[in-house]
């Protein structure tokens, strides 16, 4: 069969034209592809009291796939369990980046768990938002790093600092500190140190602690011998029950005139409703409490909806202290996504470093290594606290909130006088 040169310049073109159609049909089907965002949730272990964090994430990708998405594409979210180990999390996170091929990182809940992930994500040139994760990118400064909690800048010294300066106003001396054998706990025992240090207080006592210790008699009966006038507790949620409990039966010295500080577990609806009064006089950080100071736009409406899936799911029935931020990490992708019209992860956190997002837990500024620009930490104090009736707290006035200045509820009671 003999082909002419027209002829030839006409299957030449149509081939051409064949073979950019796939192409041009390819690059459609990524656009219509939706953007995934992946993450680990301890959903069982010993971190499993935070499963809910994958409540606040579903109510994020709800309302921005109502609203028809992000550039017209759906969120996707890929979550597996970390169940709450740290060893586990790395391969995960190499499955998400290599296999589901994410577009974007949420950090699993908490700095043990996250300093195991950070260099991969670092190495990958990866966006990440960290959830709840204290000083995980002071060490490597990767410039991809977005921290959704209010830690502030100089988060290990600072992030507790405002159960100081009360401490400060008022003029207390002697401090003892109290700490998990923990991460987290250290790094805050730490800072603690550092700050007491610093604004003259002296340490009268440093104890770190096994975190599978469940009888605090011995370390009250130790604290009471020193005569401090605060006591900086540094602690996770077994231990921190553990503590209240040991309060109510053997005491502190008459001395101690402010208590806690850095406790995990009094932020959620379980132990406050096993614990009850025992808490009343305690001072602890949080993040969030329904005082009328914190009625940031939109936060309502969140914990109406969380309200609801969280009895579908059997979990935490307030959801204070986690899914706001979750539902806030979510925020800040999409607020990137949508004000640069691009999912490219060095556009996405150029525009990050350099604007102000607006989420339901207030307006966040970034520093250069993705922390807070402002600390906003609550220090909030159990007062008037009746019984065990969990919905107490859904009340304004039960977690007065007393640092910081700005969003002050109420003021400082000391401490066995709350209690009395």
């Amino acid at each position: 069969m003999t082909i002419s040169r027209r002829d030839f310049g006409k299957l030449a073109g149509g081939v051409s034209a064949g073979l950019a159609t796939p192409a041009a049909w390819t690059s459609a089907r990524a656009q219509n592809q939706p953007i995934r965002v992946g993450c680990t949730v301890s959903q069982t272990g010993a971190l499993a009291s935070t499963k809910n964090s994958l409540i606040g994430y579903e109510l994020w990708r709800d309302d921005i796939n109502a609203a028809g998405g992000l550039l017209g594409r759906k969120i996707e979210l890929v979550v597996y369990d970390d169940q709450s180990a740290p060893a586990q999390v790395p391969s995960i996170y190499s499955k998400l980046i290599d296999v589901d091929k994410v577009d974007f990182l949420f950090s699993p809940y908490g700095a043990n768990l996250t300093a195991t992930m950070m260099p991969l994500a670092k190495q990958r040139d990866r966006l990440v938002v960290g959830i709840l994760t204290l000083a995980s990118n002071d060490r490597l400064r990767h410039d991809k790093f977005f921290q959704a909690a209010p830690w502030g800048p100089n988060g290990a010294d600072d992030w507790a600092r405002g159960f100081f300066d009360l401490a400060k106003a008022q003029g207390i001396k002697k401090i003892a500190i109290v700490a998990a054998d923990t991460e987290f706990s250290k790094t805050a025992a730490a800072g603690g140190r550092r700050v007491s240090e610093s604004m003259g207080m002296e340490v009268v006592g440093y104890d770190i602690y096994p975190p599978t210790l469940n009888d605090f008699s011995s370390i009250l009966r130790n604290l009471r011998s020193r005569q401090p006038e605060a006591i900086f507790l540094c602690s996770y949620p077994p231990d921190s029950t553990a503590m209240v409990r040991g309060l109510s039966e053997i005491g502190v010295a008459n001395s101690v005139r402010l208590f806690g500080g850095a406790m995990v577990g009094p932020q959620y609806a379980s132990l406050l409703q096993s614990l009850g009064q025992n808490l009343n006089g305690i001072v602890n950080f949080h993040l969030y409490v329904p005082e009328p100071t914190l009625k940031f736009p939109g936060i309502e409406g969140f914990l109406q909806k969380y309200e609801v899936k969280a009895k579908e799911a059997n979990v935490d029935p307030l959801g204070f202290y986690i899914p706001p931020f979750c539902y806030a990490a979510g925020q800040i992708i999409s607020e990137g996504i949508k004000a640069t019209g691009s999912t490219d992860q060095a556009v996405v956190s150029k525009w990050l470093h350099e604007n102000p997002v607006s989420t339901i837990v207030g307006q966040i500024r970034f520093n250069d290594i993705g922390d807070w620009t402002e600390r906003r930490v609550l220090m909030a104090q159990f007062q008037g606290v009746r019984g065990n009736d969990v919905n107490q707290f859904r009340q304004a006035g039960k977690q007065v909130v007393l640092d910081p200045p700005a969003l002050k509820s109420g003021e400082f009671v000391p401490f066995r006088q709350a209690r009395a």
